[in-house]
């Protein structure tokens, strides 16, 4: 039961970007239905910044509305030095929710993910990780992130076996980014896990933000997940196109994209970030047109598969 759009806190969230406007977003984020607010551990910068500044805020601000909301937060990438910060080791799992739980200022998440899968350790131990969190009253539900279909089912048994459900899947979903369709959507509806797709907008590329290049200052302009080289000419006309049929429907490429995402009943909800209650409220826009002809979806899989922009595909089958 989460709102169709959730807002995750990957950017915008740490110690770079004025507490007030955090505060501003989040307000108005609440305001227009959205109950589901993700983070990570790692989640800033620096690590761990965009909890503590959420939970300053929630103490604030949203008190009163605890039992409103879904806080979700996940373990699985560096968040300190040493063997025991990173992967998904019970040590780091548990000692991580911990931290989180104190940035937080809460007793409990509701959702605890395993942020990544973890070849180094036995999937049994991290699963038992997650089931100790549950059974402690530190998370009421668990989940992972960018898991394998065959990963995922293994998952799906050990967790049953323990007594606590694996909730949900967290994956990257997106035009340009399919991998969960060829066979995680299909594992996930017959073990009846949820799906909340990241990256709907594909790190940016599906908006108006480099429709004309790269603007100075933007994410692609900076080292980091999103590169140049992405941006190609024929890349840049792909999107082009994709922003005219968006056009013609009366919506942003944004918004036709998060539309396009929920598309498919199996997923739960998308995350978007905002940097911006400007930004915020076009992406929520979205909702007020989901509906898309054959037509339509035909000419966006014309533009939108089998490209050559270099983004993550999904996890190894290992």
């Amino acid at each position: 039961m989460l709102p169709a759009i959730s807002l995750g806190m990957w950017q915008n969230f740490g110690e770079d970007r004025p507490l007030e406007v955090q505060r501003s977003i989040l307000r108005r984020a609440f305001d227009r239905g959205i109950t589901h607010f993700d983070l990570a551990n790692n989640y800033g910068p620096p690590y761990g910044s965009a909890e503590s500044n959420f939970g300053r805020i929630l103490a604030t601000d949203f008190a009163g509305y605890r039992d409103q909301l879904v806080i979700s937060t996940k373990a699985g990438w560096d968040m300190w030095p040493g063997p025991y910060g990173d992967l998904g080791s019970r040590k780091y799992l548990l000692a991580s929710l911990d931290q989180s739980l104190g940035r937080l200022g809460l007793d409990y998440v509701d959702i605890f993910y395993h942020h990544r899968f973890d070849p180094e350790t036995p999937l049994e131990e991290t699963m038992g990780a997650l089931h100790s969190a549950v059974a402690h009253g530190k998370a009421l539900y668990v989940g992972i992130s960018s898991y394998s279909d065959r990963r995922t089912s293994e998952a799906v048994s050990i967790l049953r076996s323990l007594g606590t459900p694996l909730l949900i899947h967290q994956p990257s979903y997106s035009m340009f980014n399919r991998w969960i369709e060829d066979r995680l959507l299909d594992v996930l509806a017959a073990e009846g896990v949820g799906c909340i797709a990241f990256s709907p907008l594909a790190q940016g590329l599906l908006t108006d933000r480099y429709l004309h290049g790269v603007p100075e200052g933007s994410r692609a302009a900076r080292d980091g997940s999103l590169t140049p080289n992405m941006l190609s000419q024929q890349n840049l006309a792909r999107i082009r196109s994709l922003n005219s049929i968006a056009g013609r429907r009366g919506q942003s490429l944004a918004q036709m994209a998060l539309a396009w995402a929920l598309r498919d009943p199996r997923i739960s909800s998308v995350l978007i970030g905002a940097s911006s209650v400007t930004q915020l409220d076009e992406n929520l826009d979205a909702l007020d047109n989901l509906q898309f002809t054959a037509e339509e979806l035909g000419e966006i899989d014309q533009y939108a598969i089998e490209g050559d922009i270099d983004i993550w595909r999904g996890p190894a089958t290992s």
